[in-house]
């Protein structure tokens, strides 16, 4: 099975209530569950108490009236393991945002360190009074650690992004990065691990836009970006970015996010984008960091590579292994 035949056979068992191990298969799912228990040994819990609050204020003597964003997801999102507030994912996101639109920006995040995509709907309580303009979630890796079956996590997913695409609110998905690079998750496992966070995080793209949202790929935040600098881009646990690592995953999210608000500036395309099948162009978004799919229509998404990351300046054009077709 081709890698977006499965990822399309993914979305479905999560939009359908399917179990998910017929794209999988029983076995493999079987190493994911021990790799999961393996990696959560050795990483640990989350127990040194709550990253800092980025919630505030941004771009101080920008022009308003102001947008109001909230930050939903795991650690990831909230920022753990960093010390002060301007290292938090939130804090780059903002002021990026603040930059690019030229407008102050006022943050509100409801991510919490342990959570997995079911937290999400919970979240959300909390954030849809605030009547914001823009949500980012980065939500995977703990239902990957927790065992979660892919199909459940991407149903949980879907329904976030809908929730809040019916309230009139923008949303931007980070999926899931890869997971093959983590330090504590040994070989042979690590590929495994590789090619099934592939798959889950082309099969939350899909629900993502199917649901009006925009999916963001997030692969070489734990791919050879990360890979190449380990000491720079990965925290003290191996397994949650640093200050550094935070910073070039929210410098990846804010171009994204910027275009969702409607500030975004017109631009040609580039080798390897255009309009293609859903399931194909979500294949091959989670084989490169910095792409991102919306503009859904029918079957049909549109892919473009807004940004790469500051430090990795020569990452390479997008992969052209997928055949596509431009509308």
């Amino acid at each position: 099975m081709g890698k977006a035949a499965a990822a399309r056979k993914l979305a479905s068992a999560a939009a359908y209530g399917g179990g998910g191990l017929s794209v999988l298969g029983a076995g493999l799912y079987g190493v994911l569950r021990t790799e999961a228990m393996i990696a959560r040994r050795v990483i640990g819990n989350a127990d040194d108490g709550p990253p800092p609050d980025p919630a505030g204020w941004y771009g101080r003597g920008r022009p308003g009236p102001a947008i109001k964003i909230v930050l939903l997801g795991d650690s990831s999102a909230a920022g753990y393991g960093v010390d002060r507030t301007v290292e938090t994912p939130g804090a780059h996101l903002a002021s990026g945002i603040a930059a690019k639109a030229d407008r102050r920006v006022h943050l509100r995040a409801y991510a919490r360190v342990g959570a997995q995509s079911s937290d999400l709907d919970g979240q959300i309580d909390h954030a849809l009074p605030t009547d914001p303009d823009l949500a980012v979630i980065l939500i995977g890796a703990n239902d990957v650690t927790h065992r979660v079956r892919p199909s459940q996590s991407v149903r949980y997913l879907g329904d976030a992004v809908r929730r809040l695409v019916e309230a009139d609110v923008k949303v931007v998905v980070a999926t899931c990065p890869d997971l093959g690079t983590v330090k504590p998750i040994p070989p042979p496992l690590k590929q495994v691990a590789r090619s099934w966070s592939r798959r889950l995080a082309a099969a939350q793209a899909i629900a993502v836009v199917e649901a009006g949202g925009v999916a963001v790929s997030l692969g070489s935040m734990l791919g050879p970006t990360f890979q190449a600098a380990p000491a720079l881009l990965f925290g003290p646990d191996r397994f949650h970015p640093s200050a550094e690592g935070y910073r070039a995953m929210a410098e990846v999210l804010t171009p994204s996010a910027v275009n969702a608000l409607g500030f975004g500036e017109e631009r040609r395309r580039t080798a390897g984008e255009g309009t293609m099948p859903v399931a194909t162009a979500a294949a091959r978004a989670a084989r490169n960091p910095g792409t991102e799919l919306g503009d859904k229509k029918g079957l049909w998404v549109e892919l473009r590579r807004r940004t790469r990351l500051r430090s990795d300046p020569e990452a390479p054009a997008l992969e052209e292994s997928d055949a596509v077709t431009d509308a």
